[in-house]
């Protein structure tokens, strides 16, 4: 029994996507814009926008919900929950406080992560590193986004790239062997020298700006690829594995050229690289859970398998785990 190590073990995934979906033909009438257009640039066909009601507390419940249930845990056992979210309902309580309240999950504690798209890579992290210090046993990670409301929509360059929704993955603690399921390792990653390219005008304490997305989207572009391969090459690295040893890709859905790019550079054929910017567009914090449930639903991601996951979003940040289901 002595080769056995703690590790932060899947568990169960659970998604929320609003009602409304938005095509780019519907895009087109309220921007000058096109179908054409967007999918030849970025590979999105749809989106969906949130109703009133489907804040990021709300759609972040709902898919910690259907994570818990997946799992057969019963909310008053779940410890924490972490959120990943550019756009919470409120300054404070944090969102991840008013989803346990939401799903009574009495026993556990919860914070936010403010990382932008690499919300969920930095939230599966601190996660990990709580699990395996023995802190806590059991951990929903949510990704959680309602972008609809900070996007200028007289920017037709960033309003289509755009969509709201939720996943949430559930960790827990089990002793396993080395080639055992669990997290294996995850690396994270900052500059903040190159935050203008990609930023938020506004927050609020900042009754000044209005609180609008702004991208250079070619300075992201010509930094993503190269940022988010040398991370996946350090995960691996720090395994001892090769790209091949892979059998899934779930990067971070923000725009195809971005995702084909990082699967060129490891040398991964596409089959084995999850997409869906098709369907969902950029949910930013959510795509990565919301890839891996599209994938994992499937039936195409199965137990046993290596799936690493990697994200790039503003600050800049960026960073990429590797989980063995």
């Amino acid at each position: 029994m002595s080769d056995l190590r703690r590790r932060a073990v899947f568990a169960g995934i659970g998604t929320y996507l609003p009602e409304q979906i938005v095509t780019n033909a519907q895009m087109a009438e309220r921007v000058d814009t096109s179908d054409d257009w967007i999918v030849e640039r970025t590979g999105i066909r749809q989106r969906h926008f949130a109703a009133p009601h489907e804040t990021a507390a709300f759609m972040g419940a709902e898919a910690g919900r259907k994570a818990l249930e997946a799992a057969g845990l019963a909310p008053e056992k779940l410890g924490a929950i972490i959120v990943g979210t550019s756009t919470p309902d409120n300054a404070f309580p944090s969102t991840a406080v008013q989803i346990q309240g939401a799903l009574g999950a009495k026993a556990a504690f919860g914070f936010d992560l403010a990382a932008a798209c690499s919300g969920f890579i930095y939230g599966l992290s601190v996660a990990d590193a709580m699990i395996r210090a023995g802190q806590v046993e059991s951990v929903l990670v949510i990704g959680s986004e309602v972008y609809s409301r900070i996007l200028n929509f007289e920017d037709r360059g960033t309003c289509v790239l755009f969509g709201d929704g939720a996943g949430a993955m559930l960790l827990v603690a089990r002793d396993v062997p080395a080639d055992g399921p669990g997290v294996l390792s995850s690396h994270l990653h900052a500059d903040g020298s190159l935050g203008e390219i990609l930023y938020v005008d506004g927050a609020v304490g900042r009754p000044d700006k209005p609180g609008h997305l702004v991208m250079n989207g070619r300075e992201v572009f010509r930094h993503a690829v190269t940022l988010l391969a040398g991370a996946v090459s350090e995960t691996l690295a720090a395994s001892g594995l090769e790209a091949t040893d892979i059998d899934w890709l779930v990067p971070h859905q923000a725009n195809r050229r971005i995702i084909d790019g990082v699967g060129k550079k490891l040398g991964l054929p596409p089959e084995r690289v999850v997409v869906t910017v098709d369907l969902h567009a950029n949910t930013s914090a959510a795509s990565i859970p919301l890839a891996f449930a599209h994938a994992y639903e499937a039936g195409k991601i199965q137990p046993g398998q290596l799936v690493l996951l990697e994200a790039l979003g503003g600050g800049l940040t960026w960073g990429a785990a590797l989980l063995r289901l």
